[in-house]
């Protein structure tokens, strides 16, 4: 069980991007994004002019470091075993790289929205990306659990 959900949680925060071409509704999705944040955020067409290339630019770094971080967790658990201790030390320092990467990128990103939101909004920003995350994890739990139909069998 915890296993599902840490992977559903990675699922969650793993780029977008890469899932462009995987996914036809990303469309859909993007769209039910900006109109989540805008509505939550009640942002003027001014302040959303400002804020989604700041905030587009940010996922997209994001998602960048999420992808290494990704890969690296995906190479230790499919070579654990063959790994070195001076491969496995090093792997362990990237990922905290890719940590500290995040860290600050979120650092740059809150001076930014400083600057393109008024404060009440930023702390309502961060408030929404979290209740938009548990809305998108409860809608995948919700289709997981959905149960499928057996498949017809001519008889």
């Amino acid at each position: 069980m915890k296993k599902g959900i840490i992977v559903l949680l990675i699922m969650l925060i793993f780029p977008v991007l890469r899932l462009t071409a995987q996914n036809p509704n990303l469309d859909k999705l993007n769209a039910y994004r900006i109109g989540f944040f805008t509505k939550r955020l009640n942002l003027t067409s001014q302040e959303a002019e400002k804020f989604w290339p700041v905030y587009n630019e940010y996922q997209k770094q994001k998602n960048l470091v999420q992808q290494e971080k990704f890969t690296l967790i995906r190479n230790f658990n499919q070579n654990e075993s063959t790994l070195s201790d001076n491969q496995l030390t090093e792997t362990g320092d990237k990922l905290i790289a890719c940590i500290v990467q995040e860290s600050s990128l979120a650092v740059t990103f809150h001076k930014k929205l400083k600057e393109v939101l008024p404060p009440a909004k930023v702390i309502r920003f961060y408030q929404a990306e979290n209740l938009y995350k548990v809305q998108l994890l409860n809608e995948l739990k919700g289709v997981k659990q959905q149960p499928r139909p057996f498949p017809r069998r001519n008889l």
